[in-house]
Order: C-alpha cells, then sequence, then structure tokens
C-alpha cells in the first residue's frame, strides 16, 4: 500500500457546509490518510445532527459557527447548496473575523455548482487576498475512485502551495482535472451529477434479473460488479467503449438482442439530455 502524499503547506481543512459532499470528501481523505481527524471542522445549522453524522469519522471539531471554521482552517471548503450561500454570508460572526489574519492567505473551494469565480471573488472580498477555486468532485470520492474537475483564480508563477495541496487532496480521492471554467458546468452535468445515472442504471439491471428470477442480493452484486468492471476496462484497455461492446456482442446472440432492446428505448439519447438538463440546471443557479 502505497504511503499518502504529503501536503506542502494546509494544516487544517473547514467544511461549511456538513452535508453529503462535505462527508464524502472528508470520509476519503481520512480513509487514504491524507488527513487526521483533528485537522478537520466543520460547521451546520444543527450541531446535534452534525456531531452524530461525523464523529464516527472521528471528526470532533463540529461548530454552528461559519467564522470559526474560516478562522482555523487553512483550506475552507464551501459545501452549501448555492441558494444559501448569500444567507451564509449575511450571518458571519463579523466580531469573530476581526481575529482573521489577511497576512496568512487561505484558499477558497467552492463546491456549489454553477457559482461563478467572479462571483466568488466579489462575495469573498473581505477575505481578500485570498485564493479561490471552483471544484465539482462527485460522492465516490468517498471511497477514492471519484472524479474531480476544478478551476482557478490564476495568481502567477509558481504555484501557490494551496492549490498544490488541493490537489493532492483531489488525486488522492481518484481522478483529477483542472479545466477551463466554462467547461465547470458541462463536468458538473457529466460527472457531478453522473453517479446517480449509473445507480439508476445499475438498480434497472438488477430489477431485470430479478424479473427473471435472481435473488435481489445476488442480482444488485452482479449489476454492481458488472458496471465496474464494464468502466474498468475501458479505463485499463484504452479501447473504445463500441469496440468493447462489439468483443461482447456474437451474431445473433443474447447480448445484441439487449443492445437492440436498449437502443429501442433510447437509452443513449435520454443519457446524454440528462447531461444536457443538468448541465442547463448548473448554469441556472449561479
Amino acid at each position: 500500500m502505497s504511503s499518502p502524499a504529503a501536503l506542502q503547506k494546509c494544516k487544517a481543512v473547514g467544511f461549511i457546509g456538513g452535508g453529503n459532499m462535505a462527508y464524502a470528501i472528508a470520509s476519503g481523505l481520512l480513509s487514504k490518510g491524507v488527513l487526521q481527524p483533528d485537522q478537520i471542522i466543520v460547521s451546520a445549522t444543527r450541531l446535534e445532527n452534525l456531531q452524530a453524522r461525523w464523529a464516527p469519522l472521528g471528526v470532533t471539531r463540529t461548530t454552528v459557527d461559519n467564522a470559526e471554521v474560516i478562522l482555523q482552517s487553512d483550506i475552507v471548503f464551501i459545501c452549501v447548496k448555492p441558494q444559501m450561500f448569500n444567507y451564509v454570508l449575511a450571518n458571519l460572526n463579523i466580531a469573530k473575523l476581526k481575529q482573521y489574519d489577511k497576512s496568512n492567505q487561505k484558499l477558497y473551494v467552492s463546491i456549489m455548482a454553477g457559482v461563478t469565480l467572479s462571483r466568488l471573488i466579489q462575495d469573498l472580498e473581505m477575505f481578500q487576498p485570498c485564493l479561490i477555486a471552483r471544484a465539482m468532485p462527485n460522492t465516490p470520492v468517498q471511497v477514492g475512485v471519484g472524479c474531480t474537475v476544478y478551476c482557478r483564480v490564476v495568481s502567477g508563477h509558481p504555484v501557490p502551495p494551496l492549490y498544490r495541496d488541493m490537489h493532492t487532496m483531489f488525486a488522492a480521492l481518484g481522478v483529477v482535472h483542472e479545466v477551463e471554467e466554462s467547461k465547470m458546468n458541462a463536468a458538473t452535468g457529466l460527472a457531478g451529477c453522473g453517479p446517480a445515472y449509473v445507480y439508476e442504471f445499475i438498480e434497472a439491471l438488477a430489477d431485470g434479473g430479478v424479473k427473471q428470477g435472481i435473488p435481489r442480493d445476488m442480482a444488485l452484486q452482479l449489476a454492481a460488479q458488472t458496471v465496474m468492471g464494464a468502466a474498468k476496462t475501458v479505463l485499463d484497455t484504452g479501447k473504445h467503449p463500441a469496440v468493447l461492446k462489439d468483443e461482447v456482442c456474437s451474431p445473433g446472440g443474447a447480448t445484441i438482442h439487449g443492445v437492440h432492446a436498449l437502443e429501442q428505448g433510447s437509452m443513449r439519447g435520454t443519457v446524454m439530455n440528462a447531461v444536457e438538463s443538468a448541465t442547463k440546471r448548473a448554469a441556472e443557479l449561479s
């Protein structure tokens, strides 16, 4: 087992918002050994719920005070819903933030779908000078096989250590790509939302097996393993999915009959429509 990647500068990571995405990122970083529980602080509106959820990870630094998260972190992940961002900013503990040391530059990483870098620069003006990035991880980061795309406010060369630390964190959780901001909403519709599409497919595949008499538990395992195996084959062989599909489809065989049924149901067009619809919604959220 390889040792976890070392961070250059970041000693503490904060999460404003302790929901599913924050939990996925944190649990992945903890399981990979990139962070220890005492390096994480999380805030949310309901402390009891927050403590109950995060305690199994060993994270005990929980609070309802977002200013506390900001003050105690080198990298701050903003993990609230986009429509809640203005509320978060308006309700910051300004008195406590008088302790904020602008000479100790922090990195703010937004995972709010659709919220642009220009808006983040404007809304985080009180913390300038600071580093700002926009990222879209997906939930499989919690098991180390996710993917993340991000863009950042360019701050010259060399790349500041906290940006490098952010990249290191995401790389430990799966595949990571830095992209132009113009690609972020599309990446959200594809990779950020993609696990939900795949879960729907796994469930449908398993339901098909159940209909044909396979026990539910076995059907789910077979369906999930089939999807994982197919995905790994695409990644490991580098072959186009169409080529791999043709390798499975014998002339007149069962597989080509199944593929024909998928084509009759417009599966490919429906999936493309899902990505397009999610991309448009991400843009609307800005």
